[in-house]
Order: structure tokens, then C-alpha cells, then sequence
């Protein structure tokens, strides 16, 4: 399983990098592989301001569908729009091509509080 050491995670398998006041969001390598082969992602809450915690869209593959939830308070700024045409990024490239939204975050301490990755590789 691949967890990179400079990113955070949620217990909901979420990474988050954090740049300034920005952080890339998407699913992590484990989540990935237990969903499977994906073949929607749907992100319907661009603009939006969320608390932490909350769906702000979902992931569907062939068996079964998945909410994405907040890793951070914030707004959702961008959503990949290379996901609705090749979705199956999610699967080849967790960290990279297949991240979900970036956002500006509200309430950066929460970052603190999230997982490293040897907490996120004990959890799963």
C-alpha cells in the first residue's frame, strides 16, 4: 500500500496536502483499492463552504458507491474536471492525476490534527 509520507489522512481514507492556505484533497491508495474499478466521481458541491467532515460529493466504481467527506473546514475551489471523462485516474493515480478538490481552508488548526502516515498505515 502506498502512503506518502508527506501528506496527511482522515480516518474516512482522505489525503490532504497542505500549500499556504490551499490543500489538495483526494482518496488514498487503500481506498482506492478497496472500491475497485471507478467509474463516476461526483463532486457537486464546487463553491461550496463545508465544515469538516461533511460529503461533499461521491465515488462510484462497479460494485458499490462511496461519499467523499471534508478532510478540512473550507471551500471547495476546484474540482478536477479530468475526472469526469477518465474517473479510472482515481485508481492509476490516488496522489497525483486523481485528486478530487482543492480548498481553501477556514481552519487550518484542524490540519494538526489529522493523521501522519504511520498513523494512517496502523489505522487500515
Amino acid at each position: 500500500m502506498n502512503i506518502p509520507t508527506n501528506l496527511k489522512y482522515t480516518r474516512d481514507h482522505e489525503w490532504v496536502q497542505l500549500e499556504g492556505e490551499t490543500a489538495t484533497a483526494g482518496i488514498t491508495d487503500y481506498a482506492q483499492s478497496q472500491l475497485g474499478d471507478i467509474v463516476f466521481v461526483d463532486v457537486h458541491a464546487a463553491g461550496e463552504t463545508l465544515s469538516q467532515g461533511e460529503v461533499f460529493g461521491a465515488i462510484e466504481a462497479v460494485k458499490t458507491v462511496a461519499d467523499a467527506f471534508m478532510p478540512l473546514s473550507g471551500e471547495i475551489i476546484e474540482v478536477n474536471g479530468a475526472l469526469e471523462s477518465e474517473p479510472q485516474l482515481v485508481n492509476q493515480d490516488p496522489y497525483g492525476k486523481g485528486w478530487l478538490v482543492r480548498i481553501k481552508v477556514t481552519h487550518p488548526e484542524e490540519f494538526a490534527k489529522l493523521l501522519d502516515a504511520g498513523a494512517y498505515e496502523a489505522l487500515i
